[in-house]
């Protein structure tokens, strides 16, 4: 067999400072046994370049419109990260557009709230085989245990606003 035969991908690191990027192996590629390491200098600038994942093509260096909004994507925690065969998923294109995803998203979160408002709480074992049964993919999301343990209102609500919360600060930091 070729000893070339098992290349790794190499994950895209970028620096938003030079407009560059870079694909970088990991220590652990390098040094069978050591620790990976996914923190990576710009040998421009000698800032610390961003993960961008296996799957980013960067934009052209003068695109400086593009650069920007995959650090704006890239502050908010999105990236092009998968195995290669499915890809990273619905990335938005503009700051407009990754906005009203994240307005989307808080909707969605803010229906599951009110299902948490207005659900009743089951006292009985029948009422709460009934409520397993008919909202079990709402329970599932707020606890694995669900079918073992009473999921309170309380602990929904809390898990929403908690999300909500999140989406609120990621639209922050890109406005």
């Amino acid at each position: 067999m070729c000893r070339y035969a098992m290349i790794a991908y190499k994950p895209h690191y970028a620096c938003f400072n030079c407009c560059k990027t870079f694909k970088r192996r990991l220590m652990g590629d390098i040094k069978k046994g050591e620790q990976s390491t996914f923190e990576a200098k710009c040998p421009e600038c000698g800032e610390l370049m961003a993960n961008m994942g296996l799957d980013f093509e960067s934009p052209k260096k003068n695109d400086l419109k593009k650069w920007e909004h995959l650090k704006s994507l890239y502050s908010v925690g999105i990236t092009f990260h998968s195995c290669g065969c499915n890809g990273p998923g619905y990335i938005p294109n503009s700051k407009e557009k990754l906005i009203e995803y994240f307005e989307d998203l808080k909707v969605n979160y803010l229906k599951n709230i009110d299902f948490w408002r207005t659900r009743i709480e089951p006292t009985t074992k029948v009422e709460r085989d009934k409520d397993n049964q008919r909202n079990w993919g709402k329970l599932n999301t707020i606890s694995s245990n669900f079918k073992k343990e009473v999921v309170k209102n309380q602990d929904g609500i809390d898990f929403w606003l908690g999300r909500v919360r999140e989406i609120e600060s990621k639209i922050s930091l890109i406005k």
